[in-house]
């Protein structure tokens, strides 16, 4: 893995994740994550979409016009959510239908258009596509973190109806306490543990600037 690969994972990861640092695509983000499964079925939908969306735009940008471009990005979305969405409805329709109309809001995802617009319709294929893959990458680790916590302060468990996911008989996943916080899986809910992953990362961010420049200032001294 070279250099450029690693800073475009780190990018997508953390120092430009759509969800903690951007905001974007925030309306999926506080209404799907009442669970870890939900999460990273959202999660999952939304990387398909960007890493595919980047490739298609990447490699017709010399075709469209730049008067119509985001009409035409909107249309190349809509036509790969539409491919998700039926293959949902086809293999996972548990799934499909405890994310209900959330699949279909991926068309309005600003975090997809918008990497279609500042990064695929300016660069070639193969560096969009790694772009989508880090930027949706980082998208759906958020989902499938936020998902976890209020699943697990809520209702105290973790992992449960993965069957929706994978298939089989309904699977409660890991009962780790009776009961739960029932705040934590309502919308309020959703906008306290975003804000506590926001200013955990904020946080996590300053010390470690702090520790590197005491250690430069070692150095120097």
């Amino acid at each position: 893995m070279n250099k450029d690969t690693l800073q475009h994972l780190k990018a997508g990861l953390w120092n430009e994740n759509p969800g903690l640092v951007q905001l974007l695509g925030l309306c999926p983000l506080l209404a799907v994550t009442t669970s870890f499964v939900n999460g990273l079925g959202l999660g999952l939908a939304t990387l398909f979409v960007l890493t595919c969306s980047n490739a298609l735009v990447s490699a017709t940008r010399r075709f469209i016009y730049s008067e119509i471009r985001i009409p035409m990005y909107v249309l190349i979305i809509a036509s790969l959510v539409t491919c998700i969405e039926l293959i949902f409805e086809a293999w996972v329709p548990a799934l499909d239908r405890s994310l209900g109309i959330f699949i279909a809001l991926i068309v309005t995802n600003c975090a997809i258009v918008a990497r279609a617009e500042i990064f695929a319709s300016r660069n070639r294929v193969v560096p969009s596509i790694l772009d989508g893959v880090a930027m949706g990458s980082g998208f759906a680790l958020v989902l499938c973190a936020i998902g976890a916590f209020r699943e697990l302060v809520g209702q105290g468990s973790i992992l449960g109806r993965m069957d929706m996911l994978f298939g089989g008989e309904t699977m409660h996943g890991l009962q780790l306490f009776d009961g739960g916080f029932l705040l934590a899986i309502l919308p309020p809910g959703a906008f306290f543990s975003l804000a506590l992953a926001v200013a955990a990362k904020n946080a996590f961010d300053r010390r470690r600037k702090r520790t590197h420049g005491m250690l430069a200032a070692r150095q120097l001294a």
